[in-house]
């Protein structure tokens, strides 16, 4: 099995785990035993997660409110962990948002955060933690992509190249490690039923008529997957979309480009 035995003094840092396929997969990981570090600027629904986790499963979960988009918040994540006498074994890099509309009509700060968010900072976790991982001949680290890594995806143009690049990064991260103990497992859900949609500004309605309803996949089922797959030491998990009509789909019903002549 790829993914590390858990240890007393070994975790699992989650980042994203405040709600959605972040908290899911922490809940997976626990059922499994593994020790969980959460990651998320919303403290409070860490600590009712985490309170949530060690009561079911009897495992010690930490919580550490940062803010991913901020480069000393994430440099100071391995001190703090060090403080607290633990080791990250498997590293989760799933926090990520979308902005919803075309480029032209894009907010500046709002598509540099994602960026910084969705690229920036699966980069500088990785390296931060995957040197240790190395040393010590174990470790498991799963990126949360998207089938939109795929293809183009005109509405949410940045999330979806930040997110081929997540999935770029994570093959070539697997091949340079193949060999080392440490394996690289790149998540690729269809849509998610999840608050992610009504975060960047769309209703569930809206949502829900962008795709048909039968794509849409429980948060819970893609965290079981996501787990399987890094258990498993595959590159990939959950493609659950055809990447070959996604595209013309997106393109004609994305509601966030409705009325903005993007598609005629």
């Amino acid at each position: 099995m790829a993914l590390p035995s858990p240890k007393e003094n070994t975790t699992a840092l989650v980042t994203g785990s405040s709600s959605g396929i972040g908290a899911d997969i922490a809940r997976e990981l626990a059922s499994r035993g593994h020790g969980l570090t959460l990651v998320a600027r919303r403290e409070d629904r860490l600590k009712a997660l985490a309170d949530e986790l060690s009561e079911a499963h009897h495992v010690r979960c930490e919580v550490l409110a940062a803010d991913l988009t901020d480069a000393d918040s994430r440099g100071a994540l391995p001190a703090e962990l060090e403080k607290r006498g633990l080791t990250v074994d498997v590293l989760v890099n799933n926090a990520g948002f979308t902005t919803m509309g075309a480029v032209h009509k894009g907010e500046r700060e709002a598509e540099l955060a994602m960026v910084r968010t969705n690229v920036e900072a699966v980069v500088d976790l990785c390296t931060l933690f995957v040197a240790g991982m190395v040393t010590r001949h174990r470790g498991a680290i799963l990126n949360t992509a998207s089938t939109a890594a795929f293809q183009p995806l005109p509405g949410q143009a940045v999330y979806g190249a930040s997110k081929s690049f997540v999935l770029s990064y994570g093959r070539a991260l697997g091949a340079e490690l193949k060999g080392t103990g440490v394996t690289v497992t790149t998540l690729c859900p269809g849509p998610v039923e999840t608050g992610f949609a009504a975060a960047s500004g769309l209703s569930d309605e809206e949502a829900s008529e962008s795709l048909p309803k039968i794509m849409w996949v429980p948060a819970a089922e893609v965290a079981r997957a996501a787990v399987d797959g890094l258990d498993a030491g595959r590159a990939h998990a959950a493609n659950i979309v055809p990447k070959s009509w996604l595209l013309p789909m997106l393109a004609k019903q994305h509601p966030a480009l409705k009325g903005s002549g993007s598609t005629k």
